[in-house]
């Protein structure tokens, strides 16, 4: 990983932005849309694939094998997730409220992720593609989260906006 203080700031800001709009939100209970489904996976993918991108050509088979099991690791973390927390009509569309179950396989994917970092490099596999492949490996995670949450949604008949109203007052 590139130890470069703006990137630094900028894994940091990423960090918080995951924090705040995934995790709080999805503990203290939010509405749901189509496009707050897709957004952040969508968006922490992007960056994790041009991460990546430059570390691709180097990597050994064995960091690629690394990457490949944490991928699924994080995967059924993120079906997991999904699955603890609860789903109810409001209006127009659906709210999620995560439970403690839900922080708990939070603090286990962050977990998970330190220690696929730590085994890579105890095994001797851990190069550039292990460090710039954090952003794609949580977006992968949320991305399955959000899928089976869509699907949860679908199965149960809730209806799901496409995106949220503006706050009333807003534009003023």
């Amino acid at each position: 990983m590139d130890l470069n203080p703006l990137y630094l700031l900028g894994y940091l800001a990423i960090g918080v932005l995951v924090f705040y709009r995934v995790i709080y939100r999805q503990l203290r209970g939010t509405l749901l849309t189509r496009k707050s489904l897709v957004t952040m996976p969508l968006l922490l993918t992007a960056i994790g694939v041009c991460s990546a991108a430059g570390a691709l050509g180097q990597a050994t088979g064995g960091e690629l094998a690394l990457l490949a099991v944490d991928i699924v690791v994080l995967g059924v973390l993120g079906l997991l997730r999904s699955a603890t927390t609860t789903l109810s009509r409001r209006g127009d569309t659906t709210f999620q409220k995560g439970s403690v179950a839900t922080l708990l396989l939070w603090l286990a994917t962050v977990g998970v992720r330190v220690g696929f970092g730590f085994a890579g490099a105890a095994l001797g596999v851990s190069g550039a593609l292990t460090s710039s492949t954090i952003m794609l490996t949580l977006g992968v995670s949320i991305g399955v989260q959000n899928a089976f949450t869509y699907y949860r949604i679908q199965q149960r008949g809730l209806p799901l906006a496409a995106q949220s109203r503006p706050a009333v007052g807003a534009g003023r």
